[in-house]
């Protein structure tokens, strides 16, 4: 029998042990930490029985995913839930950008702009399924539906604050704004409006959900496949070098690309460890988990409904917020997204006491506090926050790198999104998934289509490496 290795146990990881085991080879997973599962993992951190997500946690992509949704993961206890609100953008004069699963509800919350919303997103999102065919694996490759992608390719090259244009009001702009915001760059550089259009394309096509009991269901439902093909998955096993690789016919790596130049070495060859090893990081996340007491008290009403929160006010103070980090300069006022998961699924929380989930962007190894910083955007647009805070978990940037070693710099994306590596990858090639060793692949989310939790980069390498084997 053929057989596999799969090193890095996170969503990607998974996806493609399970695409490899489905395919009859025999598979063996080497995870570093002592359980799986990346970024897509849950727990305690704050006050017993509160479940906080501990990375991933909203997840527009992954429930609509081809490969998640093939599965009937929804038999080992995968259940999505979905807030009233997908999505809300607060701003200072107590206004709020509000997104609905349904294009037609946000364009009537959105008012003198619902028509200009429903236009640029309303056609992309009914094709969406077939879209992501497209979407969701190489960017330069020959479509499937090349008339589809032609349409709702040509706004996402230009700059986000171009795309933002069309709209007349702030309330529009901001929420634009605050989802293109996801791609951790300026946003007048070109290209930072694709992963905005894909997020809410998506999301009008298939919602934000969370996953109940918290987003480590994934991960625990994706081991269970796992068990039923009777892969092997060995935790607490850390490979730091070529010689711990035990012999396979296809060996993949979802890990970051530099952290398999370390490990092969002279194994590459030099063009392909000169591209990975010049692979660029993006800025990172500092983290802060919250127990509150009672909801958070949002000046608009209807914020407290939402799934997620922005919290950056106008357009223009986002995307000043993202020049300056990506300047190496931390802002007084960070853009921070916020999760708050209990709303659509309650039995994260304790009584009254609610997980509240909140993340800064600050510069890449940012090395500061920016706890205050959180709670001063908290108490911008939910005066009284701190008050209500019963219990708080700090995850600062090198924390972040330490929980996943993929995070360098606390880069939750595995890599910045820029021109180059949006294209191509993680180096300049029409073969992002191959590294130039025979048998051998890198699935992590430094590979087309990037991050998230939808598992496609593992199964886009693990098909590469099954059409390269003997038949």
């Amino acid at each position: 029998m053929t057989t596999a290795l799969v090193v890095g146990a996170g969503p990607n990881g998974l996806a493609a042990a399970i695409t490899l085991a489905k395919a009859g080879l025999d598979v063996t997973v080497l995870e570093a930490a002592d359980e799986i599962g990346g970024g897509v993992r849950s727990g305690e951190g704050t006050i017993a029985g509160l479940i906080h997500d501990h990375c991933s946690a909203i997840h527009p992509m992954a429930v609509g995913s081809a490969f998640l949704s093939g599965l009937g993961l929804e038999r080992h206890g995968l259940h999505w839930k979905w807030p009233e609100v997908d999505c809300a953008h607060p701003l200072d004069e107590g206004d709020a950008g509000l997104l609905y699963r349904g294009v037609d509800d946000t364009a009537a919350a959105l008012g003198p702009d619902g028509r200009r919303w429903r236009r640029a997103f309303g056609g992309p999102s009914r094709n969406f399924d077939t879209l992501s065919q497209d979407i969701m694996g190489p960017l330069l490759r020959v479509p499937k539906h090349p008339v589809a992608l032609a349409r709702f390719g040509v706004p996402t090259v230009l700059p986000a604050a171009a795309f933002a244009r069309i709209f007349r009001t702030e309330r529009a702009r901001a929420l634009f704004g605050g989802i293109a915001a996801h791609t951790f760059r300026p946003l007048h550089y070109p290209l930072t409006s694709a992963i905005g259009l894909g997020i809410i394309t998506a999301g009008h096509r298939h919602g934000w959900p969370v996953a109940q009991g918290g987003s480590q269901a994934i991960t625990d439902a994706l081991a269970a496949v796992l068990a039923d093909l009777g892969v092997k998955v060995e935790t607490g096993v850390r490979v730091t070098s070529a010689a711990q690789l035990p012999p396979a016919e296809v060996t993949m790596f979802d890990l970051a690309p530099t952290a398999v130049v370390d490990i092969l070495g002279d194994r590459l060859p030099r063009r392909v460890a000169r591209g990975l090893g010049g692979f660029r990081y993006g800025p990172g996340a500092f983290k802060v988990d919250f127990a509150v007491q009672g909801p958070v008290p949002w000046t608009n009403p209807a914020v407290k409904d939402a799934g997620t929160v922005h919290l950056g006010g106008s357009f223009a103070e986002v995307a000043a917020t993202e020049r300056e980090i990506h300047a190496g300069r931390m802002p007084q006022r960070p853009f921070v997204l916020v999760g708050q998961q209990y709303v659509a699924d309650p039995s994260r929380s304790v009584g009254d006491i609610n997980p509240v989930y909140a993340y800064a962007h600050v510069p890449h190894g940012y090395t500061g506090d920016a706890t205050e910083a959180i709670i001063g955007q908290f108490e911008r647009f939910a005066p009284g926050f701190r008050d209500r805070v019963v219990g708080m978990a700090v995850r600062s940037t090198t924390e972040m790198s330490v929980y996943n070693a993929n995070y360098v710099g606390g880069d939750i994306c595995t890599g910045a999104k820029d021109i180059r590596q949006l294209m191509f990858g993680p180096r300049t090639t029409l073969q992002p998934y191959r590294i130039g060793v025979p048998g051998m692949y890198l699935c992590s989310a430094a590979t087309p289509p990037g991050p998230g939790a939808h598992g496609m980069c593992g199964v886009n390498a693990a098909d590469v490496a099954l059409a390269a084997l003997p038949r």
